[in-house]
């Protein structure tokens, strides 16, 4: 394959740019690329986003509808579920789940799916890029088998390269066109061709020297976020019970201006990176006989928050003479993270779940989510009860789950009876000392 005759189509924004997955990360990806001005098809196999998509919609709230309905104004960006339309495709990026299994094992199921589905129309002079992320070894042990299955090889017809996706859904100061993106082909060539095509859309492209070493960036981005974040918990619950305030001992020391840098507790781990990717370099350390004794842990530690938050739930009810069983308690946040529609891996399901194994009455409330939606392991069958100063009065608890900017007005919480806070919002509200009685969970 010639990169250099590949390197003038992107640059001519001739090179047609397929996007498999319209989630998270696919869809920004696409929207990106189409706004550089390249033809975009965005693939999914769920027909009602793809049905969402042609409307000119958006079914994620931190990507406005009118972002796509201009994509869709250009001409340039078609929403399909027919993966025939990859032959037309000169590159294709992969943009799909990788969950765990239920023995915390890594579940690359899709990706191989997928990596089928593209070996199906591969053609000669195409670049695939897998964007999931993943252990080390993915992209050239699992996804190149499949695709040398059809006879083509690399770099002689097809490149192959594996750029780590970064996004964080809601964040105001980067983006996906802003983010510096690492890419590492399987061979210098596909690293060339992807670097070149990553550069005409991005402001900033990172090669590395391997599709391993891009895959290991991304898992070192995790796991630093993931041990730190269980450190802090950790400490949470030490200095509780030395009865001192986290929240007061990390503003104290994120006052030196060199050597430290600020984590904050919270009920668990959400989102679809921190809470899984770790355990996919620990499961493959495994298998080359080292072990992750640090992921392990902290993993541990970050699994066990909404068991401990419940707890402090009951603590907190035992003091003011009641029992969890038939006590009226709202959950405050269903969303993983503030001010977002993104409820993936969130701990506020396993707080609801466990409540209700308790035998409590659960309500949550949350702008984001007017009600529950199915997940692969839990169907809670609510829906969300008004933003209200008297609905909140009516509960035995109330436990803030996430900080939505919707929750930080004083006077949702002036007739509260008790509050159990696991993210330091409401404390801050009532410096006068007269608020709810609150419990730092």
């Amino acid at each position: 394959m010639n990169v250099a005759t590949w390197a003038d189509r992107v640059g001519a924004r001739e090179a047609v740019v397929g996007v498999i997955g319209q989630g998270y990360v696919g869809l920004p990806l696409a929207l990106v690329f189409n706004e550089a001005g390249f033809p975009v098809i965005g693939l999914d196999v769920d027909p009602a986003k793809v049905a969402v998509l042609r409307r000119g919609e958006s079914y994620i709230r931190h990507i406005g509808p009118e972002r796509v309905a201009r994509a869709r104004e250009t001409g340039r960006y078609e929403a399909t579920a027919d993966f025939d339309r990859l032959r037309d495709c000169d590159a294709i990026f992969i943009c799909v789940p990788t969950p765990l299994g239920p023995h915390r094992e890594p579940d690359n199921s899709f990706i191989h799916a997928t990596s089928r589905e593209i070996a199906r129309r591969l053609r000669r002079g195409q670049l695939v890029v897998l964007e999931s992320t993943t252990y080390p070894g993915t992209t050239e042990g699992e996804v190149l088998p499949i695709l040398r299955e059809t006879g083509l090889d690399t770099p002689g017809d097809f490149l192959l390269a594996f750029s780590p996706e970064r996004e964080d859904p809601g964040r105001k100061d980067h983006s996906t066109k802003s983010i510096p993106k690492v890419v590492g082909g399987v061979n210098p060539e596909s690293t060339e061709a992807a670097v070149a095509l990553y550069g005409s859309a991005l402001d900033r492209v990172v090669p590395v020297s391997s599709a391993r070493v891009a895959e290991s960036a991304k898992l070192l981005e995790n796991v630093f976020r993931s041990v730190n974040i269980a450190l802090v918990n950790e400490l949470k619950m030490i200095f509780g019970q030395m009865g001192i305030d986290v929240w007061e001992v990390i503003r104290a020391a994120e006052t030196k201006p060199f050597g430290f840098m600020a984590f904050y507790p919270g009920p668990g781990l959400g989102g679809h990176c921190i809470p899984l990717d770790p355990f996919y370099l620990s499961w493959k350390a495994a298998e080359h006989g080292s072990w992750a004794h640090f992921i392990e842990l902290a993993g541990e530690i970050n699994q066990r928050m909404p068991a401990w938050v419940v707890g402090k739930v009951a603590e907190a009810l035992n003091e003011d003479g009641k029992a969890v069983k038939n006590a009226r308690i709202l959950v405050l946040g269903l969303a993983y993270k503030a001010n977002v529609d993104d409820d993936r891996e969130s701990p506020s399901y396993e707080i609801l779940e466990q409540l209700r194994s308790r035998g409590a009455r659960v309500d949550y409330c949350d702008p984001h989510f007017p009600r529950v939606r199915r997940t692969r392991r839990h169907d809670l069958g609510l829906e969300s009860v008004p933003i209200d100063a008297r609905v909140f009065a009516a509960y035995d608890a109330l436990v803030v789950a996430t900080a939505h900017d919707a929750f930080k007005q004083r006077e949702l919480f002036r007739y509260a009876r008790l509050v159990v806070d696991t993210r330091n919002l409401v404390e801050p509200l009532f410096p006068d000392g007269d608020g709810p009685r609150v419990v730092k969970a």
